[in-house]
């Protein structure tokens, strides 16, 4: 296993460096002499806050997917609400507390903070901490691209329209990330992040209530938890099997009719991504591959590097 994740580190390194634009600014050694420590102290501090709680590295991996999905991979998502600018936290998929995690990258931030003042940035802890979240959690690991800045601007309409949401079909969804860069193929292995964290209620009632395509029995399951009505903050885990690990029981629930939210049934609802789940669910070492480099694929889009934004000291806030 250590061997198979050398080789998917190697891997995600090498798409890395065979990439052109944006990708070329990015390099896993950025902090090589400027923070030789970040990189240990962001693993200590996860691997701390995992062995607490499997919720926590969920969380963090949930909150890098929805940073990077509005504005790029730029800690915009980070930024507290001001009293004349509404932030990402509480606009569209983030609202309602479904995204939570920030007192944990603030404690991180801290403590890079300690060992390199004003050298490394929230968007960059973030990316790593969502990887060691992974990896302490049974998945992958890979050589994270590192060199990202700062954003300085809030951006709570693209919260609001950029995240593809629970009732999402397959074409809304290979649209959203098409319009990253991203393809059909990343989309299937990204997804398999739901194979950790948990839903609300108010999130999967349509999916066991009213979908077609739904176990009977996992749909039976889920409404004693979810009601007809009420109880929205009620909440059951994305991957019934093995909630706690980050393997490949995600895509053994979809070849099931077992998909939590709707938008995960759509991968395997007779479209051109069920082989990849049938693949997925069979093998879990090539849903790891195509994880890792579809991560470092998504860590990719439109970062803010050279003089662009800034390294914020407090993620919450812009520099003064």
């Amino acid at each position: 296993m250590a061997a198979t994740r050398l080789l998917l580190a190697a891997a995600a390194l090498a798409l890395l460096l065979a990439a052109g634009g944006a990708d070329a600014q990015l390099t896993a050694g950025f902090y090589s002499a400027s923070c030789p420590t970040a990189q240990g102290v962001v693993r200590q501090a996860m691997s701390q806050a995992v062995m607490n709680s499997s919720r926590s590295g969920a969380a963090i991996l949930r909150l890098f997917f929805h940073d990077c999905f509005v504005n790029g991979c730029d800690a915009s998502l980070l930024l507290d609400d001001t009293p004349t600018t509404p932030g990402e936290k509480s606009a569209g998929a983030n609202a309602g507390g479904s995204t939570f995690g920030f007192d944990l990258i603030d404690a991180i931030k801290t403590q890079v903070e300690a060992a390199c003042p004003a050298t490394v940035s929230c968007a960059d802890i973030l990316a790593l901490a969502a990887r060691d979240a992974v990896n302490l959690l049974g998945g992958p690991s890979w050589a994270v691209p590192l060199g990202r800045r700062d954003a300085t601007v809030l951006n709570a309409t693209g919260a609001a329209t950029d995240l593809p949401g629970p009732d999402s079909g397959l074409d809304h969804l290979v649209a959203s990330f098409a319009a990253k860069g991203l393809t059909s193929r990343d989309l299937a292995a990204l997804s398999g992040a739901h194979t950790v964290g948990n839903a609300r209620c108010l999130s999967f009632r349509t999916r066991v209530y009213c979908d077609d395509n739904v176990s009977p029995a996992f749909a039976t399951q889920q409404r004693q938890i979810c009601p007809a009505s009420g109880g929205d903050d009620a909440d059951a885990p994305l991957d019934a099997t093995t909630p706690d690990v980050f393997d490949n029981g995600y895509y053994r629930s979809l070849a099931a009719g077992a998909g939590l939210l709707h938008s995960d049934q759509e991968l395997f609802n007779n479209g051109p991504l069920d082989s990849l789940v049938r693949i997925y669910s069979a093998n879990g070492d090539a849903f790891f591959s195509d994880f890792a480099a579809s991560m470092v694929r998504l860590g990719n889009v439109d970062p803010l590097t050279g003089t662009d934004g800034e390294i914020r000291l407090n993620c919450r806030t812009v520099n003064s």
